[in-house]
Formats: structure tokens, sequence, C-alpha cells
């Protein structure tokens, strides 16, 4: 068995590079399972417009080799593979297939995903027009006609902030009847310029001319209608799927999957494993607030690793000082 780390970070994305980061300049020495697709959503988005720092916007995977880049320069050890199984234990192992690490501390930031509706042209037509996000992507289609997909109350949110931008937002929902909740059902049925297309389901995604989306083609669910859509952006808004496999029946998961952690902390029930960005986080689901929450895991694991005796020993945590007071030496150039 190799030497037990000080922390193992699984997954990427904001949130697992933010906690490399920070881990790396308190001397931690990361180790970083990043996943074959490193990156998390952010690796499938173009215009990040969104972001401090960024006055001119950044491209999504242009955004994510810099937090890896940064990562690394103090220190951040990369496995681009998928970790496949956690072990709870004193150290604790992940493992990478038939390969274990051992750590005294786990940081969890795998993320979610969207959930698709795998109809034709979607995948084709995903950052040309199809989008999962409009609190990411609404002001690209300022004065144009857009449709959100989805009968929740994250649609019935989609629809109202994209309404602000969009000189028309359709609703299109298999059923008649919405999951959304009472409130958030008046609120999106009082904006003037968002309407209602009910019991519809998407078929297709088509292009136009220039290669992006120009329209959709809907089927009524009782009847069997076909009509076509035009619009400018499709927004799809039927959910996430945290990517929590690997620690359900470990660690504490909500009804839907979402890794739970105790209070504003990023503890979960395990001692020394930690939660971060988007697997934990089923409201805000922001690039900033993810990488917000891989410096807390960050802060969290340091603490920890600084008040628990370590059993059996690992390697010397000497001179790894306060990860607080790390971050702005001044001879890091901070």
């Amino acid at each position: 068995m190799a030497d037990v780390e000080n922390v193992i970070i699984i997954g990427s994305g904001p949130a697992g590079y933010t906690a490399a980061l920070y881990t790396a300049r308190a001397n931690l020495n990361p180790l970083v399972i990043e996943g074959f697709l490193w990156g998390g959503l952010l690796q499938q988005t173009t215009d990040v417009e969104n972001y401090p720092g960024f006055p001119d916007g950044i491209m999504g995977p242009e955004m994510m080799q810099k937090f890896r880049d940064q990562a690394e320069r103090f220190g951040a050890r990369f496995i681009t593979d998928n970790a496949t199984r956690l072990e709870p234990g004193n150290p604790h192992t992940v493992w990478v297939e038939d390969e274990a690490y051992q750590a005294r501390t786990v940081i969890l930031a795998m993320g979610a995903e969207h959930k698709k509706l795998g109809v034709p042209g979607e995948e084709e037509l995903g950052g040309r027009g199809v989008s999962y996000c409009a609190t990411c992507d609404a002001a690209f289609y300022k004065d144009r006609a857009t449709i959100i997909v989805g009968g929740g109350d994250s649609a019935m949110e989609e629809a109202i902030f994209l309404a602000k931008f969009s000189s028309k937002v359709v609703i299109v929902h298999r059923r008649d009847e919405f999951r959304a909740s009472k409130i958030m059902l008046e609120r999106a049925r009082a904006t003037e310029n968002i309407e209602f297309l009910t019991p519809y389901t998407v078929e297709e995604f088509l292009a136009g001319d220039s290669g992006l989306l120009d329209r959709a083609r809907l089927k009524n669910t009782e009847t069997g209608e076909a009509r076509e859509v035009p619009m400018a952006g499709a927004f799809i808004a039927i959910g996430h799927e945290p990517q929590s496999a690997i620690v359900q029946g470990i660690v504490d998961t909500d009804a839907d999957g979402y890794v739970v952690t105790e209070g504003k902390s990023t503890r979960t029930n395990v001692p020394g494993v930690f939660g971060a960005g988007d697997l934990c986080d089923h409201t805000y689901r922001q690039a900033i607030t993810a990488a917000g929450s891989g410096c807390q895991a960050a802060l969290d694991a340091e603490w920890y690793l600084r008040d628990t005796p370590a059993v059996p020993t690992p390697p010397s945590l000497e001179g790894t000082g306060d990860l607080a007071e790390a971050q702005w030496a001044p001879a890091t150039g901070q």
C-alpha cells in the first residue's frame, strides 16, 4: 500500500479544483482523482460571462484549464481517471478500479449532471441554442423567442428569469398539470411574455442555415398532433442528477441523491469526508458558488487534519501551517 495521503479530492470542476488549489497552497500535497471528463459542466459550456474577474467573458473549457493549471502550480497532483469506490476508515480508501489510494481526508466534488431529453438534435445543438441554465445564458437571447422544457419549480424560475431578456418564453410540458408549486406557477402565468404549451413533448431540435438552433418539432401527447415552433434558444429544465453513486450508503444523501452536509460546513456524517459543489447543492448550481464551497471544504479538511490524531501515523504534516494564513502568505505573491 502506498503512503497515506493528507487529502484526496474526488472530482474536478470549480469545486474540486478550488479545493485542490487551497489544500495545495497549505502544503497538503493533494491528490485529485479528476475523472475522465475533468472540468465538470463548464467543459460543456461556451461563453462564461458571469464569473467575476473576466469582464470580457471566457470559454468554459479555458476557465477550467486555468483552474487546473493554478492548482497544479502549487503542487496538486492529478489522476485522470474515475474513482470507483470509497471505503471509509482511518485512513479512508479510494479505489480507481483495482488501484487503492489511502487518505486521512476525502473531499467529494463529483458534481451533478443535467437531465437530458435524449431527443435528436439535443447533443448536436448544445451550446448552439440548446442550454440547461437560463441564469447562465439568458442574456444571449435578448429580444428573441425561447422555450423552457419542464414543469417543476426550476422550470418556472428559469422561465421567469429568461422572460426578462427574451421577447417570448414558451413553457413546454408533457401534461396539463404541473409539479411546480402553486406560487411559482402563478408567478409564471402572471408574467406577460410567458406562454404555456401543453400537453406537448419535444421530438427533435432542428438547426437553421447558420447551424444554430432554429426550431423544435413537438408532439401533442394526447392527439399525436405534430407542430414546429420557431425559437432561438431552448432551455431544458427537467432536473439534475448528482453524481453520488460511489458514496450511496456510505455518506448521508437526501431523497434526490445529493450529499448532505452539516449546517454551514462541508462535513458529511463520515468523519474526515467532506462534500462540495453541485454534488451537495440543488439550489444555486453556479460556478462561483461551487468554487466557494470547494474553498470551504479545503478549510474544513485542513482543520480536521490539524485537530484529529492520525491512526495509523500518516506522512508528517509538519510545516503545513494554517491554511487560512497560507493563502495570504506574501512569499507566494498573493
